[in-house]
């Protein structure tokens, strides 16, 4: 109660006996990492685009991992300095990214429509906001399944501490973060049908709503569940690919396409195709 659950050490040594001296700029895959400051109390997002333009962005990818994963309660937030190209230090107070973006999807197109805004030579001149053009793979990390165990009548008796603590679960922060990601979700899809894109080709979410017992923790690390959460991917795999409901924001099946097993071969042949098309103009 005093304190975060674990004191990163480890988590830490690991990340930085990893990643070593790489900077964000070095990634071999353009990336987008969300952050939170707790002291500006507003997202900071880390890119590869971003870092190769502003040096005091460039900051080791293990500051940047350490930062994104310090989740509240569970690890503590992380502090580091950068250096403008005046010299000038940059200061930074982060906490996990799930707290600005925990379904990280709108981010990720938002900065392709930036990029393009800025006319970056990596991006072929189409309109910012040409989602016809993207193709987008949301992957969910997992959600426990809704139990229903609260209602307007019992959360009216609670202060403080029921909020932050209540059978067994964390009302606000479960609160926050479950409304965070489906609104992204429900946002996603509308843009894409909205404007004509291509829904079913273009946008695929795949997670899982229904995950109990250990497997729908977050740091329960142990050989057993591990192997139990590789045995929910491969059959999340099998299954109907679901789209969400914008009026309940539930996940249900789409009967209009094949599981996701299929729908990612599909993406995976797409993508190769457009790698040798750029292959063969040169790029």
């Amino acid at each position: 109660m005093m304190g975060p659950k674990y004191n990163g050490e480890h988590l830490h040594s690991v990340v930085k006996e990893l990643l070593g001296d790489t900077r964000v700029s070095q990634t071999l895959k353009s990336i987008v990492i969300p952050t939170f400051d707790i002291k500006l109390l507003q997202p900071t997002i880390f890119s590869t685009y971003d870092a190769r333009r502003d040096v005091s962005k460039d900051a080791l990818l293990s500051d940047v991992c350490i930062s994104t994963s310090a989740a509240p309660t569970y690890l503590p937030g992380h502090h580091f300095e950068t250096k403008h190209e005046n010299g000038k230090t940059r200061a930074f107070n982060l906490i996990d990214g799930g707290v600005a973006a925990n379904n990280p999807t709108l981010v990720a197109m938002t900065h392709v429509s930036k990029q393009i805004l800025m006319k970056n030579r990596h991006f072929f001149p189409v309109k910012p906001a040409e989602y016809g053009k993207f193709m987008v793979l949301s992957l969910g990390t997992g959600t426990a399944k809704v139990e229903e165990k609260f209602d307007a009548a019992k959360c009216s008796k609670w202060g403080l501490l029921g909020w932050l603590y209540k059978g067994g679960t964390t009302p606000i922060i479960d609160s926050f973060s479950q409304a965070s990601a489906d609104l992204v979700d429900i946002q996603a899809s509308v843009l894409f049908q909205a404007l004509h894109c291509d829904y079913d080709r273009r946008y695929l979410r795949i997670q899982d709503d229904e995950l109990t017992g250990e497997t729908a923790s977050v740091d329960v690390s142990t050989m057993e569940n591990l192997k139990r959460l590789i045995d929910v991917g491969k059959a999340l795999l099998k299954r109907q690919v679901c789209k969400v409901n914008i009026e309940t924001g539930k996940n249900e099946p789409d009967l209009e396409r094949g599981t996701n097993e299929e729908e990612l071969t599909h993406f995976a042949r797409v993508l190769s195709e457009e790698r040798k098309a750029r292959s063969t103009c040169g790029e």
